[in-house]
């Protein structure tokens, strides 16, 4: 582990349930970025739901194009400015609202045996490890989903194991015109089960497929699965893919069984009897000739030690302790969440919020649900919705050492560029690049908007999805060039866009929308909301920075051209800088302070004044219906501006407010309503936020510190400017330990005052501060 950790003082590292899942929400979660795996360890009748990235239904979302509106944009600008606050509203083509592609559940595969007595149960999730383990009596299953090999990976032992096999797609919502085929078959290798599902009214389809490796006993076909009698072990392996045509299920075994060492299991019929008839050969891989097969090699710990050589390092590069006692450390999961202000809790829904976040982080970043759904009506589409939730789930990844995460991030911005290249175009007339709000993975098409979701008004998306982009850089201090490349495009649709001025020679940013809110007095659709002049301002700013040059100075000027914020009759920071436009405190979303989280352009040390507005419009602002996303977000801003209260009670309200599953996944509203990752991975930035915060120039210790967290220990975070920190803290003073990567002098703030630090690369740097 990353720091000093002591074994008394460690907390632990996963967390655990007495009782088999009843719901698929309370099952234990693996994955590896691209498959995922929700597991309920029954001994008895055990599922595990397979999930995968792309896995998305087609609806018609996959043809939909943005809307070519820019003709009509000046006008709509004309009417804007002069007065007319709902004119964007009729700012359409008149089409329905269009969600994007749902995502959804595979398949599960079911593994029954006969009923039998239950004593000693226990099944837990390994975060280090990523295995989900359940264990009644001598009954023993082990699950995980290998980031070497992309499989998951399944292990179920007892003496004279007798289990069921199949592959079952009948899961909560599943359309009953889903044309669905099964597949099983015999080999002197292992049994082979299929699922194929083609979705209706397309020619796109998926197909699982499972390779059953038994050690011992029996195999014989029951269709639409296999039956195993008097096993040691049955080792199962799980694929899904999604495709058109017909996919080579032979080929997709063989590319299973080539993951095993070559030392063979017994094999499912007797020596000297023939496969049945019909079936294809033995599938996998043979030694070279001349080689014997290595003598003891295990299939499952081969698979997890390769698994693990990936998994384990990322997982450990952070830690954090609170202290708490460990009686309370020892709960189950479920018992600990009745435990809200128990330092225990948080240790552990950090470390499930770190683990989540990294399991569900590969091909793409985390969904709505992150990797995980057991419905197939999975809310608001499962997407990527971009305006909040994503940026909220990610906001860890730089600074709790997940680079991981971030190139997943990375992977769908730039897999999807061409898309947001058509938004600018068909609905602004204009170079560069504009985002969606929603995506499904595939598209970036923005065409997701409705009268009052006008959510192709929004042109803040490119700046707010590339920010942890540009965090990411700063942290090593490279400079990756296709973000550079991204960068300029935004800076050209602003030099584009930005081109109506206000009587005092400002430009104004027109339309534009505050996510999801409106002015009191007011439509969505309005004039400089404080998220579009602050995502302009750093957009033109950033772009200069990585293209010094004649550009440079353009995009810089034209930056400074921008209004200011604006403070209105209340002391807040008004969310439209606009004259006349009021603000709607009682709203989830906090966009208009997005120049305080995440970006460093208000805050308490350089713009004092705007600091104090913006404290005010966080005083001001509700919490609407309760939403995860919003209570976090709000934490989050409130550590920037140093307010520890004011985290704490937004913690509480999560925390308090049963918002986790036992499976330590969270939901969306209060009492575990709607399934959804947004607390679960955001929690680990508010806690980081409340401890360490960072720029470039600048180091911020102890900002925020709430009573929940008034001592402990945080090891292995990443600022940046390319330092890894240590802190200890407790009531009578804390401890910093700086470990520079490069050669710098930043800024350094904590509760005694300023000071520089002159940090030199290799060298530790070792602080000694008073209480906190």
């Amino acid at each position: 582990m990353s720091g000093n950790d002591t074994q008394a003082d460690r907390p632990a590292h996963a967390t655990w349930e007495a009782l088999p899942a009843d719901r698929w929400e309370d099952a234990f979660l693996s994955g590896n970025g691209r498959h995922g795996a929700l597991v309920f360890g029954d001994p008895i009748n055990d599922r595990v739901i397979v999930t995968h990235h792309t896995l998305v239904r087609p609806n018609g979302g996959e043809h939909a194009r943005p809307p070519h509106l820019a003709g009509q944009l000046a006008a709509l600008q004309d009417r804007l400015i002069a007065g007319e606050t709902a004119a964007a509203e009729s700012f359409t083509d008149g089409r329905a609202l269009q969600w994007v592609q749902p995502f959804h559940p595979a398949f599960q595969v079911r593994l029954g045996r006969p009923s039998g007595q239950w004593h000693r149960y226990r099944r837990s999730v390994d975060f280090e490890s990523g295995v989900v383990d359940a264990v009644c009596g001598e009954w023993r299953s082990q699950v995980f989903v290998s980031r070497a090999d992309d499989v998951i990976v399944q292990h179920v032992t007892a003496p004279g194991l007798d289990v069921d096999i199949s592959l079952d797609h009948r899961l909560p919502g599943a359309p009953q015109e889903l044309a669905v085929g099964h597949g099983s078959a015999l080999t002197s290798e292992g049994a082979m089960l299929t699922l194929r599902a083609r979705y209706p009214g397309s020619d796109r389809a998926y197909t699982g497929v499972t390779l059953v490796v038994v050690t011992g006993g029996r195999t014989t076909l029951a269709p639409p699965g296999v039956r195993v009698a008097g096993a040691e072990s049955v080792l199962l392996l799980t694929r899904v893919r999604r495709h058109t045509g017909e996919l080579d299920v032979l080929a997709e075994t063989r590319a299973l069984r080539e993951l095993l060492p070559p030392d063979q299991p017994d094999p499912p019929f007797p020596p000297g009897e023939d496969p049945p008839l019909g079936e294809d050969p033995p599938l996998g891989v043979k030694p070279p000739l001349g080689e014997d097969p290595p003598l003891g090699v295990k299939p499952y710990p081969c698979l997890l030690e390769r698994h693990l050589a990936l998994h384990r390092p990322a997982y450990r590069r952070v830690s954090l302790a609170l202290g708490a006692d460990a009686t309370e450390r020892a709960l189950p999961g479920s018992e600990l969440l009745e435990r809200p202000k128990s330092p225990a809790l948080l240790e552990r829904l950090f470390a499930a919020g770190r683990y989540h976040l990294l399991s569900s982080s590969g091909m793409l970043p985390p969904r709505l649900p992150g990797l995980w759904t057991g419905d197939w009506n999975t809310a608001w589409s499962g997407a990527f919705t971009t305006n909040a939730n994503l940026n909220l789930q990610t906001a860890s990844a730089v600074a709790a050492a997940l680079p991981e995460v971030t190139e997943a991030h990375a992977a769908l911005v730039h897999g999807q560029l061409a898309h947001w290249r058509d938004n600018a175009r068909a609905i602004f007339g204009t170079r560069g690049v504009v985002a969606p709000s929603h995506t499904d993975g595939e598209s970036g098409h923005t065409y997701h908007f409705s009268r009052e979701y006008p959510l192709h008004l929004w042109t803040a998306g490119a700046d707010w999805l590339l920010k942890p982009l540009v965090d990411h850089d700063e942290t090593p201090g490279g400079r990756d060039p296709r973000l550079a490349a991204v960068l300029a495009e935004v800076a050209d649709f602003y030099a584009d866009f930005l081109c109506r001025t206000d009587p005092d020679g400002h430009v104004v940013v027109v339309p534009s929308y505050s996510p999801e809110n409106r002015p009191a007095n007011g439509s969505w659709g309005a004039l400089n909301a404080a998220m579009d002049l602050s995502a302009a301002r750093h957009a033109l700013l950033t772009a200069a920075d990585y293209h010094p040059g004649p550009d440079a100075d353009r995009w810089r000027a034209l930056a400074d051209r921008l209004p200011s914020h604006r403070v209105n009759h209340d002391g807040a920071l008004a969310e439209w800088a606009w004259p006349g436009l009021d603000d709607t405190y009682d709203h989830r979303h906090l966009s208009h302070l997005y120049g305080v989280w995440p970006l460093d352009e208000i805050n308490p040390y350089d713009t004092p004044g705007l600091a104090a507005a913006a404290h005010r419009a966080l005083q001001l602002r509700g919490a609407e219906n309760d939403s995860a996303h919003g209570h976090l977000h709000h934490a989050l801003v409130a550590a920037r501006l140093r307010d520890g209260h004011r985290v704490a009670h937004a913690l509480g309200q999560v925390l308090g407010g049963d918002f986790f599953h036992a499976s330590l996944m969270s939901a969306h509203y209060p009492r575990r309503d709607v399934y959804n990752a947004d607390a679960a991975h955001a929690l680990p930035a508010v806690v980081i936020e409340t401890l360490v915060q960072s720029t470039p120039h600048r180091l911020v210790l102890f900002p925020a510190l709430t009573a929940t967290h008034s001592q402990g220990r945080l090891s292995g975070v990443r600022t940046r400017f390319g330092a890894e920190i240590d802190l200890t803290w407790h009531p009578r003073g804390a401890r910093a330990v700086v470990r520079p990567g490069r050669t710098c002098r930043v800024d350094l703030r904590t509760s005694s005052g300023a000071r520089t630090l002159d940090l030199r690369a290799g060298e530790d740097c070792v602080l000694e501060l008073g209480p906190q």
